[in-house]
């Protein structure tokens, strides 16, 4: 490394591994609950085409964790500037945390959004003439699903939070 460099050669790997883990579990996430909670709203569509709007909404929520990974993907990118100050082990590893806790939060947040969502527009319990859809049949069921829905998201948020903060304590390694 040139001899402007101050800090350790390996510490940024860890930063940009943070800021990697940050976006691909969130957008995992994103991906997993979209999908799953689409196939939901796709096969209720089929039976009741006008309710389609309104169970897009485990769609929507699930593809907001994609953001939060983008948030954190780019505060740890900006953090990273070896050249123009100190970056060390601390700061890499402050950053790899940060990414993996806003990561597999959205990761987490995203598969529950999925069931709920999927399960939620599509209801499992049978019924003599097939399967029934629960926002089809029990129009009750939209809130608590709209309540489950907002309690998965927390745990992104809960992610974002941790995330930002563990960013936050890059640079605090040293006295400058």
């Amino acid at each position: 490394m040139s001899s402007t460099f101050s800090g350790d050669e390996t510490a940024p790997f860890f930063g940009f591994l943070g800021a990697a883990a940050a976006l691909v579990f969130s957008c995992m996430g994103a991906a997993y609950g979209t999908a799953k909670s689409g196939v939901g709203v796709a096969s209720m569509g089929v039976m009741r085409p006008e309710l389609v709007m309104k169970s897009i909404v485990p769609v929507v929520m699930a593809g907001v964790l994609g953001i939060y990974g983008l948030i954190i993907a780019v505060i740890i990118s900006t953090g990273i500037n070896p050249k123009a100050k100190s970056y060390y082990l601390f700061d890499g590893y402050a950053h790899l945390s940060s990414g993996l806790a806003c990561g597999l939060a959205g990761l987490s947040a995203g598969m529950a959004i999925g069931i709920v969502g999927d399960a939620g527009v599509r209801y499992g319990a049978f019924i003599p003439l097939g399967f029934g859809r629960a926002n089809a049949q029990q129009p009750k069921l939209f809130v608590g699903m709209i309540l489950i829905l907002i309690f998965a998201e927390a745990l992104a948020l809960y992610g974002l939070i941790v995330g930002i903060i563990l960013s936050s304590r890059a640079g605090q390694s040293r006295a400058e």
